[in-house]
């Protein structure tokens, strides 16, 4: 748990991480840095307690009034739930950012109805989301948005790395003779369409870097080889896809339509291998998922103790939305709202409250 260990990164200090990968990445191909800056940093916002295994739980309990998808939750909390501005009729439009923020911050530009598992926007928010979109070439990314997912890749995949093995959850030692499963992580749970002979290739690469951590044994100078390793990771991957992307469209500024960000193959692989390399030894560990599964519990738990006692329990931000639900669908999503709202800590406090109370 991030608030056990102050090394391990939370949400936040992952955003912060993505969005200074970003902005850097983002002015060397001539994107806005600001703008760049804000799609990273907003990346996040809407993802629940307890990171993807909190949005597996929402997305179960809101099946039937609309679905759950962390980045849509983002794109609502930007355009309706985090209250900056009122229209004249008084009813919240979010932070009033402009088209290019909240593009630059969408990561999949299409309804639940295009895809119910990953989409960008629910359906009573679909009118911000086509103001967004206008005049957009239909579901693509701009550049900004390519630039953001690519930092969030870079970021999660190379840090979870370095949190691991700092805490000694994995050993570097331990890749080669479980290639096969790391292998079938990166294909079932990570969607990559890698090859095994690419994924091999991938590992072979990594391990053949001078910057790459072949042992941790918690001395300072370890320590510190494992964290230039992170910086010189991270730095391989972004220049990959500058110099690519440049290569491909020229020395001109790139923003909005003008170009996508190309990325080699040897790198997306790369990046796909770190990412199965947390998922098998840490997220697929016994002792993880009998962690994940009380998580879903206080999920399932919260939202049905919130619905029995609300409005009550809930935010001041949350009550004028409950009182003027229409039906069930709508109180529904008042309550997912709510719990969506919380941190990993406040999830545990508030569920501990409502079940003493219950």
């Amino acid at each position: 748990m991030p608030w056990e260990n102050d090394f391990q990164r939370t949400r936040l200090s992952h955003s912060l991480e993505c969005a200074q990968i970003g902005r850097e990445l983002g002015e060397s191909l001539g994107a806005d840095p600001d703008l760049q800056d804000t799609a990273c940093l907003a990346h996040d916002l809407g993802h629940p307690p307890f990171g993807h295994n909190g949005e597996e739980a929402l997305a179960q309990i809101a099946k039937d009034c609309g679905g759950f998808e962390g980045n849509a939750q983002s794109f609502r909390l930007l355009v309706r739930l985090e209250a900056k501005t009122v229209d004249a009729q008084g009813k919240s439009i979010g932070l009033n950012l402009t088209r290019a923020s909240l593009d630059g911050a969408t990561k999949y530009p299409w309804p639940r109805s295009q895809n119910p598992r990953k989409f960008g926007v629910y359906d009573d928010d679909v009118e911000s989301f086509n103001w967004m979109r206008s005049g957009a070439p239909v579901d693509k990314k701009c550049i900004e948005a390519q630039i953001m997912d690519w930092s969030d890749d870079c970021a999660y995949s190379v840090h979870d790395l370095e949190d691991a093995i700092f805490v000694n959850q994995i050993s570097v030692k331990n890749f080669e003779k479980d290639l096969a499963d790391i292998y079938h992580v990166m294909r079932n749970d990570y969607g990559s369409d890698a090859t095994e002979q690419e994924a091999i290739d991938a590992h072979a690469r990594l391990a053949a870097l001078s910057a790459w951590p072949h042992y941790y044994d918690g001395t300072l100078r370890s320590l510190a080889r494992l964290k230039d390793s992170t910086s010189q990771l991270i730095g391989r991957f972004v220049l990959a896809a500058e110099v690519q992307t440049r290569k491909v469209h020229g020395d001109g500024p790139l923003s909005r339509y003008s170009a996508d960000l190309e990325i080699p193959r040897d790198q997306v692989v790369e990046v796909d291998f770190l990412k199965a390399i947390a998922g098998h030894y840490l997220i697929n560990a016994a002792h993880s998922q009998e962690r994940y599964a009380k998580q879903q519990v206080i999920i399932s738990e919260l939202v049905e103790m919130l619905m029995a006692c609300a409005p009550r329990e809930l935010d001041s931000i949350f009550i004028k939305a409950w009182n003027e639900a229409a039906d069930e669908s709508e109180r529904m999503r008042v309550i997912i709202d709510q719990v969506a709202a919380l941190t990993d800590p406040g999830a545990y406090v508030l569920h501990t409250r409502l079940l003493a109370n219950h």
